[in-house]
């Protein structure tokens, strides 16, 4: 609606003319003048102040509310989720500078649990898909590359994914993401001699 350049003033003009109002007598301040020349220019009332279809679309799209969006939502929201779970790492095995780091376990679980976690966690609002990719990615490259540091597989510690929405584990790593902190791989050095 709002990219169309419709506003609920329009809407509140098309209801009125719809239930038999006469809104020429509405139009004497320069605002509703204003307003009634932008229903007509933008295609929603003829010039005799008939609602044209493309008023009455209107008017129908606001009184069922947006059903044609539950679909496109849904639809983004699987692809959002897909690529969290694509993110995640599958298993505790990985190999990170030239050093295998062999696990035990799989770190990806109950999908459709995890699904149904995620998709509640963004209809809070309180984060976008961005930042809990962004999070992620964070924690594991953090991870392998203590695992360099420290020799000792530290991806091992990391949550299954389930566990891992259900706690909100991601939170600290998104707070570090939104001061815009990032963890850099360190550079590989090889060649050098031990002493």
């Amino acid at each position: 609606m709002h990219n169309a350049g419709y506003n609920l003033d329009y809407v509140f003009l098309l209801m009125l003319i719809e239930s038999g109002q006469d809104i020429k007598d509405l139009c004497e301040s320069p605002r509703m003048r204003a307003l009634y020349q932008g229903l007509y220019r933008k295609g929603l009332i003829t010039e005799e102040g008939k609602i044209t279809v493309t008023g009455k679309e209107l008017l129908s799209y606001t009184n069922e509310g947006i059903v044609v969006d539950k679909k496109v939502k849904k639809a983004k929201a699987t692809l959002d989720f897909e690529a969290w779970w694509k993110a995640y790492p599958g298993t505790d095995t990985f190999v990170h500078k030239g050093n295998n780091f062999t696990g035990s376990r799989s770190l990806r679980t109950k999908k459709d649990e995890c699904k149904l976690k995620f998709d509640k966690i963004l209809e809070e609002g309180e984060y976008t898909v961005e930042e809990m990719i962004a999070a992620l990615q964070y924690e594991v490259l953090q991870k392998k590359e203590n695992s360099v540091k420290q020799k000792a597989n530290k991806l091992t510690f990391m949550q299954n994914s389930l566990t891992y929405l259900n706690q909100c584990t991601f939170e600290p790593f998104i707070e570090l993401v939104r001061e815009g902190n990032n963890i850099v791989e360190a550079p590989q050095i090889s060649g050098g001699t031990d002493i």
